[in-house]
């Protein structure tokens, strides 16, 4: 029985090689890219999630990496900021905007904080990402439809976390404040989607527009590269 080959990876045409010691380098080296976008970060008064740079970088990583080295990286920046390495998005007192430098980033357990549901999210996009890509869905108009997925694999946990939050009416240890009383709404969906999901659409769908467009044309100026070779 004759298989089908599958289409090569992004970072396997860039960086070519094999080997244990370069996929974990390749694993460290994106979680640290994520780490950085994270402190590209908005700060909404109703809210306790950011809206920062970090969707872009998960989708990219999934989508250059393939699947298990992409949800590898973003698995190890969520390890990175549970035990204590400060590499998640600015705390929720911090400045209005925030964009890398002075380094402000945070650590927490990701149950321990309102945006720990996204952060589990971003190892599923990752991984979701990673496998259509490894299908051949990063390059073509079908690259769309693979970061929109990814895009929705990660509200899905993190509005559910969000939500309990919301609703269990318990004051938030890290906070200092009843989470359900900081945002407006009438009840907790109405609540939840306030606070975790209508102020990041058209943000996210601008970074889905850029991750859409820049491995596609990675692909493009290999192939004009290889032709001028």
């Amino acid at each position: 029985m004759q298989t089908t080959a599958r289409p090569p990876i992004l970072i396997d045409i860039v960086l070519p090689g094999r080997g244990l010691a370069r996929d974990v380098a390749l694993i460290v080296g994106f979680s640290i890219l994520v780490a950085v976008f994270a402190q590209i970060a908005l700060r909404l008064p109703f809210t306790t999630v950011p809206l920062t740079g970090q969707t872009l970088a998960v989708l990219l990583a999934g989508g250059t990496l393939g699947a298990w080295r992409g949800a590898g990286a973003l698995s190890l920046y969520m390890v990175w900021g549970t035990i204590g390495i400060p590499v998640f998005a600015p705390s929720a007192t911090g400045d209005f905007l925030h964009f890398v430098l002075p380094w402000a980033g945070t650590s927490s357990a990701v149950w321990d904080i309102t945006s720990g549901g996204y952060i589990v999210g971003f190892v599923i996009a990752a991984f979701l990402v990673g496998r259509l890509a490894e299908r051949g869905w990063d390059r073509g108009w079908r690259v769309t439809v693979a970061m929109l997925i990814g895009n929705i694999s990660l509200y899905i946990p993190g509005l559910l976390w969000l939500g309990y939050l919301i609703s269990s009416g318990n004051l938030n240890a890290s906070l200092g404040f009843n989470l359900a009383e900081a945002i407006p709404g009438e009840n907790t969906l109405d609540k939840t989607l306030v606070g975790g999901l209508y102020p990041f659409i058209l943000g996210d769908l601008i970074k889905l527009y850029i991750a859409a467009i820049v491995l596609p044309g990675a692909w493009a100026f290999i192939g004009r590269t290889r032709k001028d070779k």
